[in-house]
């Protein structure tokens, strides 16, 4: 079963952008879902359990994902296009969404999402830790 499904995609586009949708190729949409699937989980992985993320279904899946989900995966889409008719918009968000993605992957937005459990120990290893100390000091009088 696919993360997303047609109705999620009328929340991020307008109606030009749905009719090309409901054109295009069945396995063209899936594809692109795939790769936007792909893409969002590269920046996840470090810290967020993204297959079980992305397996939940209906009203388990979080709702944030669902929409960058939907315009990774329509910014692939229209780009297959000719004269990639809508891409300003698409890009415009392609961009933001990455931009929050790489804000998760810097430790500066945290999403509601599984974290990532060590499978041996069972502890969240998703988020790191930051230590040191200050340098020697020299106490020279």
């Amino acid at each position: 079963m696919s993360f997303l499904n047609n109705d999620d995609y009328k929340a991020v586009s307008d109606a030009q952008t749905l009719e090309i949708i409901h054109q295009s190729d069945e396995a063209n949409l899936r594809r692109a879902e795939l790769y936007a699937i792909e893409e969002i989980s590269s920046y996840l992985r470090g810290r967020y359990d993204a297959a079980t993320a992305f397996a939940a279904t209906g009203q388990q899946r979080n709702q944030h994902l669902v929409m960058l989900t939907a315009d990774v995966a329509l910014y692939h889409l229209i780009a297959w296009l000719p004269k990639r008719m809508g891409f300003e918009i698409r890009e415009t968000r392609y961009k933001r969404a990455i931009e929050y993605l790489q804000a998760v992957q810097a430790g500066k937005a945290t999403p509601d999402l599984p974290p990532l459990i060590d499978p041996i120990t069972g502890q969240d290893t998703g988020i790191p830790v930051k230590y040191g100390s200050w340098e020697k000091g020299k106490y020279d009088y």
